[in-house]
């Protein structure tokens, strides 16, 4: 995978912000939970930021509006921006259907990377347990996005995960290949005496 020269260079130690952004149901926390455990096990400094556990607290206060998804990722990139530029690794997985607040956070954090978590509507309402999109459908839940609130798609994302038909071990694994890439994590070593093919 070829580097684009525009980025500065960056060393394993660096912070970094991997912006997941989908519809609800695509896959983003799937991917950011195992992409966690991995990075953690390769020993990186990382925390993951999740649309519904920041709504139990941070931005609790917050509805669906568009104001007030726009107040929500305001305050999640002020806490991926303290954390980034301190040298931890943030994973935020949030739906962020806005291209204008997702291209705030791309100025205000460290080495931010834009990653589309991209699945069908109808994929997404199949895998869908709790019923939230029949319930929108249906008209019982307003602002709902992907159904009665636009989602505006990365024009430009880092990465773009096809979960229609990609595992979650694929969709990992491209972006630990993107993240070595850019020098943002080591490469695994090859342990001594191991046979390289």
């Amino acid at each position: 995978m070829s580097v684009n020269a525009s980025y500065p260079s960056a060393q394993p130690n660096d912070g970094f912000t991997l912006w997941l952004t989908g519809l609800s149901g695509a896959g983003k926390t799937t991917i950011a939970l195992a992409l966690e455990a991995e990075l953690r096990g390769r020993g990186v400094r990382v925390e993951r930021l999740d649309g519904d556990v920041v709504r139990e607290g941070l931005t609790r206060d917050l509805g669906f509006s568009k104001e007030d998804r726009d107040k929500n990722i305001e305050r999640v990139t002020f806490v991926a921006k303290l954390l980034s530029r301190n040298g931890v690794g943030v994973i935020a997985s949030f739906i962020s259907p806005y291209r204008d607040a997702r291209d705030k956070a791309r100025r205000e954090t460290t080495n931010f990377i834009e990653v589309f978590v991209n699945a069908s509507l109808d994929t997404c309402i199949k895998r869908d347990v709790k019923g939230m999109y029949a319930k929108a459908i249906a008209g019982e839940i307003k602002q709902f996005t992907g159904i009665s609130d636009p989602y505006e798609a990365p024009e430009a994302a880092e990465l773009t995960l096809v979960t229609d038909n990609e595992s979650v071990e694929q969709s990992v694994a491209r972006i630990l290949e993107y993240l070595e890439s850019r020098g943002l994590i080591a490469p695994v070593a090859v342990s001594a005496g191991a046979e390289v093919i």
